[in-house]
């Protein structure tokens, strides 16, 4: 089904991010259908479980994208279902959210520490903070997009929320995008406090047969800041990928 992207969102913030990129991308087709997916709410940060509950609730044969840890569990959910994926759209995704030896394009583990230790004692703070982080780089008030990212996030519990980031802290998908086969395409945001920008040169250099793009003066939160550049280019690569 060509015509149908599944979206997934980041943690924490919920749905609401990516409303505005849905609406942009049916405004530019009328024969896409854009569907935004809640992450599952499960009681394990195991990602084979993460993945086999996203594997049973989204449809088959359809493109699959995301934001962030959307985009990361997008990309491990097309790896494993091969040529039954259309395609890959992931948005400020870093293979790596937290540095590691082999990957130093990203968040310093003490300051992840600090996030994971504040989402115990103090999750409504941790997810203001973490807004915060998301709109950093925003070209126009940052802080009242801060306030509208925080706004529209569910209700969630502590252990929710916790297994969330023990998921994000642990996840590397670079073996994931190396496996899956079908047309790829990566947006990274310039000025984005959360995954450093120059993360979407490590990739390409890993991978350098796939789409790499760089909406320079952008935030993380770019699918609510900019949704209609991030529609413009995703809807031009559907329609080039569509036509191979």
């Amino acid at each position: 089904m060509r015509d149908r992207l599944i979206l997934l969102p980041g943690w924490g913030l919920g749905i609401s991010v990516l409303e505005p990129l849905a609406a942009a991308l049916q405004g530019l087709d009328e024969h896409l259908r854009v569907e935004i997916e809640p992450l599952p709410d499960l009681p394990t940060s195991d990602l084979a479980e993460w993945l086999d509950e996203l594997d049973a609730d989204l449809p088959q044969d359809v493109w699959l994208g995301g934001w962030s840890l959307g985009g990361m569990l997008a990309a491990e959910l097309a790896a494993r279902r091969g040529d039954r994926c259309c395609g890959l759209v992931t948005l400020a995704s870093n293979p790596c959210f937290v540095a590691r030896a082999e990957w130093p394009s990203a968040m310093h583990g003490e300051t992840f520490d600090a996030f994971l230790a504040g989402c115990a004692s103090d999750p409504q703070a941790t997810l203001k903070r973490f807004s915060l982080l998301c709109a950093q780089g925003a070209a126009q008030d940052p802080r009242g997009l801060a306030r509208l990212l925080n706004a529209g996030a569910p209700t969630a519990s502590v252990d929710s929320l916790r297994h969330g980031l023990e998921l994000l802290a642990n996840l590397d998908i670079r073996a994931a995008l190396q496996h899956y086969p079908g047309p790829q395409f990566h947006l990274f945001a310039g000025l984005d406090a959360l995954v450093p920008a120059e993360a979407a040169n490590d990739l390409l250099t890993l991978l350098p047969d796939i789409e790499v793009g760089v909406i320079e003066q952008a935030s993380h939160a770019f699918p609510l800041e900019d949704p209609h550049e991030l529609a413009a280019a995703i809807q031009a690569f559907l329609h080039e990928s569509g036509d191979d």
